[in-house]
């Protein structure tokens, strides 16, 4: 697999200070206006999302992911296939 956060983001969503389900409903919508291939950048400090929600909903939907942890946040990319 690509390594993802080495790559240009074609968009970085900031979802900083939100909970659950916004994160992930901001997500799924940003990645409906990607085109393909293209590399969503997440920066979220909600865990329940970061670790959870939208790991599992990019692995479900078959789009690769990365997680890395900074800090009190997590920058994820997931990658439209």
């Amino acid at each position: 697999m690509a390594d993802l956060k080495a790559q240009t983001p074609a968009q970085v969503l900031d979802v900083l200070g939100r909970v659950c389900p916004y994160p992930l409903v901001l997500t799924k919508k940003a990645l409906e206006k990607m085109p393909n291939g293209g590399i969503l950048k997440i920066l979220c400090d909600a865990p329940a999302s970061a670790e959870d929600s939208l790991p599992r909903f990019a692995e479900s939907k078959g789009m690769p992911v990365e997680i890395v942890k900074t800090g009190e946040s997590w920058e994820i990319y997931i990658q439209k296939p």
